[in-house]
This record gives structure tokens, sequence and C-alpha cells, in this order.
């Protein structure tokens, strides 16, 4: 099981850390994918950015949980 991150006496819930891996593995899909053109392609560029976010976020999830 997961327990909470002490960060110098605050605990932190371990969802903030995925979050924010989660969001640095994001940022860089999607710069490789706007590098290739890949973002051209799509019809709605805030949904496309905030569904790869939620994929990413759960791999990372299921990730750790499976540790």
């Amino acid at each position: 099981m997961i327990t909470d991150l002490n960060l110098v006496g605050v605990y932190v819930a371990p969802f903030v850390p995925m979050a924010i891996v989660s969001a640095m593995i994001t940022i860089v899909l999607l710069r490789i994918a706007d590098h290739f053109g890949i973002t051209r392609h799509v019809w709605h560029p805030p949904l496309f950015n905030s569904a790869v976010y939620v994929i990413v976020l759960s791999l990372v999830v299921i990730g750790s949980v499976g540790r």
C-alpha cells in the first residue's frame, strides 16, 4: 500500500507526485506530437491534451500500484 509522503512536516497524498510526473510526461509527449505535426490533425486540441493527460495519469497510477 502506498502511504502519505512527509515533505518537511506536511503530509502529501501519493496522488500529487503522480499527477506532477504525469504532467511532465504529457508535456514531453505533446511537444513530440507537435514536432511531427500530429496535432494539426486533431479536431479539438484542448480536449486532445486533456485526454492524453488522463491516459498518462492512469498509466502512472497503475504502474505505481503494481509495485
